[in-house]
């Protein structure tokens, strides 16, 4: 066991606490990372507003990169050294949902926090992670190799911002060449479904958001038309020639997602990538829905399979076909995460990035 520095949620709401805290050595199947650079992702700040509730104190942040200090028993495939992306998907491989390819939605319970206060209460690893934080415990199936030619302020970015956006295009959506996207939201997640939307060949890609500069942002990372999100979006769509195959919502508003059908074309779908608060209600007409065969679902880490996707996506940066360093709007000390968690929360910045 060995004491590190974290950013600790007491009190829902109130700001993060830095504290010295101590972290257990890993166990079997589990290794030690110390983190290099932790991104401000909108589920860290629901979590600690109280959004989705859980267990006080904790410890959020689940974006990370780092390196290798001590592996566990039972771990042969990554040494002391390495640099990896930590996520906060597990996969135990022996479950269904494991073995039918879907590890973000494992079942395995996760058992105990490896961290305790200095009192010895537990402390929260919220989801799966605790990465607002000097190193982490985790399993070895949340773990990805990346190279150093990556800066970490970049590579984090992958463990959670570029996977959620992309995959929910290239995985969960399964987009195809020529299809009509929505992408509804031009913040690190919806500038990844654009990404993703682009790289599967859509024929046109629609970015819907509340300023001109999230919507420049949006054409820079590949969206083909912009219209703003207090304007008449179904209007906007019609006028280029129809509705689309597929609509994906990166914010988690019960009003926006109420609508999104209505831009959906016959056998289109929408997809909800960010997560709504667990107190959000949404209506909808579905003899809409049931007549022109439209469909509603949830696509959760864009259906990541790590070690299936990762290398597909460091190839296609080294490729200059991913962008990454550009997702990179400002970068803070871990003593300064309330100033990244205000400017995340206030729209500042496609990601805000804490650097250890």
């Amino acid at each position: 066991m060995r004491e590190i520095r974290a950013a600790v949620c007491r009190t829902f709401g109130a700001p993060l606490e830095i504290e010295t805290l101590r972290l257990a050595d890993p166990g079997p199947g589990e290794v030690q990372v110390e983190i290099e650079a932790v991104a401000i992702c909108h589920s860290d700040i629901t979590y600690a507003d109280g959004g989705w509730g859980g267990d006080l104190p904790a410890v959020y942040g689940h974006e990370a990169v780092g390196r290798i200090c001590a592996v566990g028993p039972e771990v042969h495939d990554l040494a002391v050294g390495a640099r990896v992306l930590v996520t906060l998907v597990r996969s135990c491989g022996a479950c269904p949902a494991c073995a039918g390819g879907r590890e973000v939605q494992c079942a395995t319970p996760m058992g105990m926090s490896p961290l305790r206060d200095a009192s010895g209460t537990p402390v929260l690893a919220a989801m799966n992670c605790g990465a607002f934080a000097e190193a982490v415990t985790v399993r070895a199936s949340q773990l990805a190799p990346v190279p150093e030619r990556i800066p970490v302020e970049a590579a984090c970015i992958l463990s959670c911002g570029v996977i959620t956006g992309l995959g929910a295009a290239v995985n969960t959506a399964r987009v195809r060449p020529g299809d009509w996207c929505v992408v509804i939201g031009a913040g690190g997640v919806g500038l990844n479904a654009i990404q993703g939307a682009r790289l599967s060949g859509a024929g046109r890609i629609l970015a819907v958001d509340l300023t001109e500069e999230k919507l420049a942002s949006a054409r820079a990372f590949g969206a083909t038309d912009t219209v703003l999100a207090t304007d008449d979006v179904r209007g906007a769509l019609l006028g280029m020639g129809r509705l689309a195959d597929h609509v994906f919502v990166t914010v988690g508003s019960g009003p926006v997602i109420d609508g999104v059908l209505d831009l959906c074309a016959p056998h289109g779908a929408a997809y909800l990538v960010g997560l709504p608060k667990a107190d959000t209600i949404s209506t909808f007409a579905p003899v809409n829905a049931a007549y022109y065969g439209q469909s509603l679902r949830g696509s959760n880490m864009g259906d990541v399979v790590l070690r299936r996707d990762i290398p597909w996506l460091l190839d296609l940066h080294a490729q200059g076909r991913l962008m990454l360093e550009e997702l990179v709007s400002e970068t803070f000390p871990l003593d300064r995460i309330n100033d990244a968690i205000a400017a995340t929360r206030a729209g500042r910045g496609r990601r805000n990035v804490v650097v250890l």
